[in-house]
């Protein structure tokens, strides 16, 4: 997984007591960090959160100052937008799917094993992972932490024969991914259940990534700027990270929770997979949260090679940044990360320098809800021998794809 996590239970008699993951990180404060900075500073040390996903951490970040100042961009610069964060999707999808989560299933204890074993679907995985990179090179300049996106637009335009070159590569890469989707059909996920809420973006028409109103599958709908009156941020003694609650209980973002809400709105191919897997919704099963990224996978290619197909017949002109002024204002922004909704409000003095940031990441989201699913499912594994327990709880643990850096901002 990406950073450092324990995990302790308690369990009396077969009665699960308590069950807490313990982060073992230390916390980074980039939210003071920016405090009393240049509003044009918060993209470019807000995407050091993370190494795998510092796309959706820059796209928010200037989505939150754009809403705050009033900055408009134009349909061509959400396009390039959109597409640079199914990229960091893909390539994120892809490093988990495989190199963090599939050794669990196959009951390895590393990834050399799993690739001397599987050399075929590591070559998949990393195809498919660099498609994702590529685009996210040649739009923002280089893979991590890109270069070109700004408040208001991008620096510069990306090259058209290079979006040719990807828009032609991408009909291989679907081919690819659906050919990983039926190896990863035959991993047998645990049957458990438990009843949780699903929170994800929602937009009429679309699968919801860029943009969209806040929705669950128990009825919630919200505009993304009254997140935070609607749910509750806490922390707790000792502990180093903020969570997140709704209407005082947990709740799961994710692949699997966008999965559950907008489901109807996947891409032709990816919704054919989604059938194959015979799964009854809503679903409940936090292990299918694997074949969810694998579903998504296949939904982002599709949706790429349309995008870029689209981007082609744009006058990529258009996305070059325009003069706007900087005043005062507030402004929250959310797009959806590989794994969850990520939320960003920012204040901005009339000069454009920073007065407060508040960032809300997808893991302290689904961190209590990952230990009630836990201990819901500890009973069901307790009388196994302790090593063959350990197994089963990292997998599960690992089935979330939690990100301890994102956690520790």
């Amino acid at each position: 997984m990406e950073g450092h996590t324990g995990f302790m239970a308690s369990v009396i008699h077969g009665d699960v007591k308590a069950a807490k993951l313990e982060v073992k990180e230390g916390i980074r404060l980039i939210e003071g960090v920016l405090i009393g900075r240049d509003y044009r500073d918060m993209p470019v040390v807000a995407q050091r959160i993370c190494g795998i996903c510092p796309v959706v951490h820059n796209i928010t970040s200037i989505k939150a100052i754009e809403n705050a100042m009033g900055v408009s961009v134009t349909p061509e610069t959400k396009k390039l937008r959109t597409l640079m964060e199914y990229a960091q999707i893909i390539h994120s999808h892809a490093l988990h799917l495989f190199f963090l989560s599939l050794a669990d299933f196959l009951d390895m204890d590393n990834d050399i094993k799993l690739m001397q074993d599987y050399p075929e679907e590591a070559r998949m995985a990393i195809k498919i992972r660099e498609y994702g990179m590529s685009i996210v090179k040649v739009i923002g300049g280089r893979v991590v932490h890109p270069l070109t996106n700004e408040v208001g637009g991008f620096k510069k335009a990306p090259d058209t024969e290079e979006l040719k070159r990807l828009l032609d590569e991408s009909g291989e890469v679907l081919k690819t991914a659906l050919e990983l989707g039926e190896f990863f059909k035959t991993i047998k996920a645990p049957d458990f259940s438990r009843e949780t809420e699903y929170v994800s973006l929602g937009k009429k028409g679309e699968y919801a990534i860029y943009d969209g109103d806040v929705i669950s599958n128990f009825g919630l709908h919200i505009l993304t700027e009254k997140f935070e009156n609607n749910f509750l941020e806490l922390q707790k003694q000792n502990e180093i990270i903020k969570r997140v609650e709704h209407r005082g209980k947990s709740y799961m973002v994710g692949a699997i929770a966008r999965l559950n809400n907008s489901r109807e709105k996947l891409r032709p191919k990816a919704a054919k997979y989604l059938e194959s897997l015979g799964w009854s919704f809503p679903d409940y099963n936090p292990f299918h949260n694997i074949l969810a990224q694998m579903t998504e996978l296949i939904h982002f290619i599709e949706e790429s090679a349309r995008l870029l197909s689209e981007l082609l017949n744009c006058d990529l002109n258009e996305v070059i940044t325009k003069e706007y002024e900087i005043k005062e204002g507030s402004g929250s922004a959310a797009v959806e990360a590989p794994r969850g909704t990520l939320y960003y409000h920012v204040d901005i003095d009339p000069k454009g320098y920073i007065r407060n940031v508040n960032i809300i990441t997808p893991t302290a989201q689904f961190l209590s809800n990952l230990e009630d699913d836990v201990a819901a499912y500890i009973p069901e594994i307790i009388n196994l021998d302790p090593k063959e327990r350990e197994k089963k709880l990292r997998a599960f643990i690992r089935a979330y794809d939690p990100c301890i850096s994102c956690a520790v901002h």
